[in-house]
């Protein structure tokens, strides 16, 4: 089983001037070919330190991918370190050359990037058609492979897929792909779904179980390797049943799926239309739903009611109620959910109010309070939630629960 490490070269990257995307990229993709990887290395503008974790990485990785430090300034170490470091000469690759006078035409090539073109020996340039920087891949002891792809995502990315990954299958050193299948849950805390599939995670061999957590949403990914996305399926299958199982209704969807999405989908099924009523979310409920493509086919609109009084102008809401039970209470939000349903005669809407803080609780009501009602065709519910977090969090948890909320009434 083939073992990979990543290096990322560069000074900007430790100091969080610029994201690592490529270690992401690379990440994902050696595990879609079933190769390990154990480590990932961020290393400065640095000979000496470049060597050591280099020579680190090929003592114990069978492939060693390094990005960044391929241009031609004085800062860009990375083919001198690695040459130093397996005490090989750079020498000047002439195909090289002639690339990157083909991207000179018409202009004077400056001469510092003439050491572009230079590979350690015993290496090969590999072609760089989205800069003037080529790659390297350089063979070294016992069947293993190092790579020096350029720091730029727009050129690396093609240039591993193009140029990489047909050497590695050469050398023999994929092996199947990994495949992950994700649960989407939400509804229940982090701990909780530990503690319900704890003997599944303690016994986990293959496939392998990971919890994720996010603002009001857990996800379950199963992984496995194998060789077609049929196989895996069939390896995933007993284990994605047992979690589906104990999860129940707290699996809302899989893999891309978010809440919004399903709940766009049930509606759609249903042939259902949608409207909403939200003073404390203020219209986030509204924003996750219209991010969903294809969301005009049943979401109609929604009024963001902040104020009391545009809760009686614009949803109906009673003087006698705000001033009996206050704004943020199950009473306001039914009426703000039949106002809703009332003014855009949809079949289901949302209505949500509540206290986001960091002020304005009370004893009875503290910050994190929210009441949101759901409604369909005659059937309705009231849930009053007591979130946590800043103000933020707090409407970010009281608009996910709502979307679930009213998917679990359709879904009933």
């Amino acid at each position: 089983m083939s073992i990979a490490e990543i290096i990322s070269v560069g000074t900007e990257l430790n100091l969080g001037q610029i994201l690592n995307t490529n270690a992401q990229f690379l990440s994902s993709s050696l595990a879609e070919l079933g190769i390990n990887l154990f480590y990932q290395n961020v290393v400065g503008d640095n000979e000496q330190r470049l060597c050591e974790t280099f020579l680190r990485a090929l003592e114990r990785s069978d492939v060693v991918i390094l990005s960044g430090g391929l241009g031609p300034t004085e800062d860009d170490l990375t083919r001198e370190s690695v040459a130093k470091a397996l005490g090989r000469e750079l020498v000047l690759d002439d195909e090289a050359v002639t690339v990157l006078q083909n991207q000179f035409v018409g202009r004077v090539m400056p001469q510092n990037n003439l050491r572009q073109a230079h590979v350690p020996e015993g290496g090969f340039a590999l072609p760089n058609p989205k800069g003037t920087a080529p790659g390297i891949c350089i063979p070294v002891s016992n069947g293993k492979l190092v790579f020096l792809l350029p720091g730029p995502p727009r050129e690396l990315q093609p240039m591993f897929n193009e140029a990489v990954v047909p050497i590695m299958r050469e050398h023999k050193l994929t092996q199947g792909s990994f495949f992950s299948s994700t649960l989407r849950c939400s509804g229940i805390g982090e701990s909780a779904v530990a503690e319900l599939l704890a003997d599944l995670i303690d016994r986990q061999t293959n496939p392998t179980i990971a919890l994720y957590s996010r603002l009001g949403e857990i996800d379950v990914r199963l992984t496995t390797r194998a060789s077609s996305l049929t196989e895996a399926a069939v390896i995933m299958a007993p284990v994605k049943g047992e979690i589906v199982s104990r999860l129940g209704s707290h699996i809302f969807g899989e893999d891309a799926c978010t809440l919004a999405s399903a709940l766009l989908q049930q509606l759609a099924t249903s042939n259902y239309s949608l409207s909403v009523a939200e003073s404390c979310t203020g219209g986030l409920v509204g924003h996750m739903i219209t991010n969903e493509p294809g969301s005009s086919l049943s979401y109609m609109g929604g009024v963001v009611a902040y104020a009391n009084n545009v809760k009686e102008t614009m949803l109906g809401v009673s003087l006698d109620t705000l001033l009996s039970h206050g704004a943020v209470s199950e009473q306001c939000a039914r009426e703000m959910l039949e106002g809703a349903l009332g003014a855009f005669r949809t079949d289901a809407a949302i209505a949500i109010t509540g206290i986001a803080g960091p002020s304005g609780g009370t004893v009875e009501k503290p910050v994190g309070t929210v009441f949101v009602a759901v409604g369909c065709r005659g059937k309705n519910n009231v849930v009053r939630l007591n979130l946590r977090g800043d103000r933020a969090a707090i409407k970010e948890r009281a608009a996910k629960e709502a979307i679930r909320q009213l998917l679990l009434l359709l879904r009933g």
